[in-house]
């Protein structure tokens, strides 16, 4: 077919050449000509290519972010990295530290570690496999590749604070990569640091290109659609505040409604909702009083000085004033002028010893600061954090509410009567028709499954049987009777602490929890816990373990959990007739399957 003027991009001259020329072409020649004139249109101008060059080094090397996290803070950081990564266009590998295969390391080009820091000092569950490579002899030399590290560590005071990025960051220099941007260690307050550390390395990442400062955030959602989140908490109104232990209790446990409505939030089994509270007016009005200050004067909440707030709003609503840390005295040092208190730092041990079970208040009472500037709290005094407790509603079955189970806590300590802030605010202050300011906290290590194939073993002994109550309310939404479902639920007296009794025995009667063993331990001479129902029922539970069963432990770490744990290996054991060393190699094998997992504090 011709070329004509009319059916192409030609004039009258070139369709008469092209015509003259296209017939005396062989196949060949046609299809060399039609591969160049594809490279040629495809080929970039001059000013373009300059510009490609300029850029190629760090425009092409992809970025690996990975994250080792606990409780989810890591892999929501890391996650929030790649989107604005991604939004510059650059090429990027995200993955949890235990699904990285650790011998690709070496063909890493830049590298970003967010992880966070748990019990002594020791790495996540799921970066203990990668801490142990990283640290060990079969780590590969990595001088090409370029690095960065946030680390989560908790609570300042610990001894252990951030030890695992700290690992990370030091042996990543010592097998020769280079170090982008230095280490950030970030406190129970994290999200700050953490912001400051994401955007000093998107700016050296990006230090090369014409990638507007826009183009690195990810977009905000339409006005009509906010999100809320850490950041931007959601006022939830308060629709029921009960106390549900009865006559007798020797604790106060609380079920709080709160609506969710119009909040586009939603949560799923497993998840916690954040809380930010309100230190005790009374703390508060002392602390103002002691110090001789004017509660309506304003003053600066961050670095920036962009924020005011009043004296009275900035200690009641802002910074944390209940609780002493390591690092809190060591800079208040330099703002109180007090020998006494430059002298106790000095002493680790002393300090140590000081700051457990004491206040602000004790501070300025012990240690009475000389001329106290109010501007400069923000310089030692830590933001308030959000607290965190499991949800123990379904979404699917209340989706504009979400219910949660908080135990009080009080105590008496250095000649006062304390609470904690959280538990002591909606004990004491917070009515229905109340607002509390609020987020959904993702817990992807604690995700149950949704079947009638799977058996699932719940322990749970008092508020930590929050999730499996949302869990089973979720089951009941979803029709799903048919599966293998055991609760074991512990607490002090039968009669007034038996949490959510009758929602448990309406389960047991229409099929949604299969089976219930209960653990009094003030019901009877001898204190009988959960671990001890779990070791009558020896065989039984372990006959569901190797039916492919999924167990979920939920509560407190330092005494419940480790119980528990050690129960399990004694039962692996003693049913499975094994060694110590097989079962804990058995127990290991579910925590890798995901089929072992624990929300413990």
């Amino acid at each position: 077919m011709a070329l004509q003027v009319v059916n192409s991009p030609f004039d009258e001259r070139q369709t008469e050449i092209l015509n003259q020329l296209l017939p005396t072409l062989n196949d060949a020649q046609k299809n060399w000509l039609a591969g160049y004139l594809a490279a040629s249109q495809s080929a970039a101008p001059p000013e373009t290519t300059k510009q490609v060059t300029k850029t190629s080094e760090t425009a092409t090397r992809t970025i690996t972010i990975l994250y080792g996290s606990e409780t989810g803070n890591s892999q929501t950081i890391a996650e929030q990295l790649n989107d604005q990564l991604k939004a510059s266009d650059r090429k990027t590998v995200i993955s949890s530290m235990d699904d990285f295969k650790a011998k690709k390391l070496k063909e890493v080009e830049d590298l970003l570690i967010v992880t966070a820091t748990h019990g002594e000092g020791d790495p996540p569950d799921n970066a203990i496999q990668f801490h142990e490579f990283l640290l060990g002899r079969k780590a590969p030399k990595l001088d090409s590749v370029r690095f960065s590290v946030l680390s989560l560590g908790g609570d300042e005071s610990y001894e252990h604070f951030c030890q695992t990025g700290k690992d990370f960051d030091k042996r990543l220099e010592e097998l020769g990569a280079t170090r982008i941007h230095p280490r950030v260690d970030c406190d129970v307050d994290y999200e700050e640091l953490a912001e400051e550390w994401m955007n000093g390395v998107l700016k050296v990442l990006n230090e090369d290109s014409q990638t507007q400062a826009s183009e690195q955030q990810v977009p905000s959602s339409p006005a009509e659609a906010p999100i809320y989140s850490k950041s931007n908490p959601y006022p939830a109104e308060v629709l029921e505040n009960i106390d549900l232990s009865g006559r007798g209790s020797n604790k106060e446990t609380r079920h709080i409604e709160l609506s969710l409505e119009n909040s586009n939030l939603s949560y799923e089994p497993g998840d916690c909702l954040a809380i930010y509270p309100k230190n005790n007016p009374e703390l508060v009005q002392a602390v103002i009083n002691k110090l001789d200050w004017n509660a309506e004067q304003t003053i600066p909440i961050n670095k920036q000085g962009g924020e005011i707030r009043s004296i009275q709003e900035a200690l009641t609503s802002i910074f944390e004033i209940t609780k002493l840390t390591k690092g809190m005295l060591e800079k208040a040092a330099g703002f109180f002028d007090n020998e006494k208190l430059t002298k106790l730092i000095e002493d680790s041990d002393k300090m140590r010893e000081y700051i457990h079970g004491r206040d602000l208040l004790d501070l300025i009472l012990d240690f009475t600061p000389s001329n106290l500037d109010p501007a400069s709290l923000m310089h030692w005094l830590r933001k308030i954090p959000a607290r965190q407790y499991s949800i123990s509603s379904s979404y699917k079955a209340n989706p504009d509410e979400v219910h949660l189970t908080i135990a009080t806590v009080r105590y008496h300590t250095h000649g006062r009567d304390r609470h904690g802030v959280c538990s002591g605010e909606i004990a004491e202050r917070i009515q229905p028709g109340d607002q509390l300011n609020v987020y959904v906290h993702r817990n992807p290590n604690f995700k149950f499954p949704f079947d009638d194939s799977t058996p699932v073993i719940m322990i749970g002994p008092g508020t930590g049987v929050a999730p499996f109550r949302g869990y089973i309310e979720e089951r009941e939404e979803l029709e799903l009777k048919g599966g293998k479902t055991w609760l074991f639920f512990g607490d002090q007296h039968f009669r007034s602490d038996f949490l959510y009794q009758v929602d448990w025995q309406n389960w047991l009667k229409n099929g949604y929890l299969s089976r219930m063993d209960v653990a009094f331990s003030r019901d009877s001479a001898e204190k009988i816990y959960v671990q001890h129902r779990m070791l009558e029922k020896a065989k039984e539970l372990f006959s569901w373990l190797e039916q492919g069963a999924h167990i979920y432990v939920c509560g407190d770490e330092k005494r419940m959990a480790k119980d528990v744990h050690q129960t399990l290996l004694t039962i692996i054991e003693q049913e499975g007739k094994l060694s110590s060393t097989e079962a804990e190699a058995f127990l290991n094998q579910l925590k890798q399957e995901k089929r072992y997992q624990r929300d413990v504090y």
